[in-house]
């Protein structure tokens, strides 16, 4: 399995949207608090997070495309259950079905990632420190705010045993310890 320090050459390699590679990192930072609550591979958990948008600019018009371009570059540098997850993150097209804790949480951590960001970007500060978890609950719930969230892929997370409002906590949690790397 390849280092972070290669991953991150890898991401910038294939990714030129600024918004894109900080997307990345957030779902990296997400993934990776959340194996650590689970006491899963972090190491793994962190590199799917951070991987698994690697061939969206060349699939952006192409979404039955995505996550199977991505796949094919990581076989052999990550094992089979992350490139399997990433298979799974695009679901509707792949026809890979959500199936490990990994999959799911890979899921719920993309999609919480631009609620998150949503809701920091609503603060007058427009800064991640002023998000409390109240706030984030609040928008969470409230389907008319960032509606193209979807809150039914962020509650996979009960499936693996996390309720909703622990899920909001650690993922908040997480991006606010890299505010700097996002600009928020």
């Amino acid at each position: 399995m390849i280092e972070r320090e290669e991953a991150l050459i890898w991401l910038k390699k294939y990714l030129f949207d600024d918004k894109l590679i900080k997307h990345s990192l957030a779902v990296e930072s997400i993934m990776s608090s959340i194996a650590k609550y689970l006491n899963k591979n972090e190491k793994l958990w962190s590199l799917v997070g951070l991987l698994h948008d690697l061939d969206y600019e060349y699939t952006k018009d192409k979404p039955e495309e995505h996550s199977n371009q991505t796949a094919e570059l990581l076989e052999g540098i990550i094992p089979e259950e992350g490139i399997n997850s990433i298979k799974a993150h695009n679901y509707i097209y792949t026809k890979y079905i959500p199936a490990s804790s990994l999959d799911k949480i890979l899921i719920a951590s993309d999609a919480v990632s631009g609620l998150i960001i949503a809701t920091a970007l609503i603060m007058p500060s427009k800064k991640l420190a002023d998000v409390k978890i109240e706030t984030l609950i609040k928008k969470f719930n409230d389907d008319s705010f960032a509606k193209g969230c979807d809150r039914k892929k962020i509650n996979l997370c009960i499936d693996i045993g996390i309720n909703t409002k622990k899920f909001l906590e650690l993922t908040l949690d997480s991006l606010k310890k890299i505010s700097k790397t996002l600009d928020l």
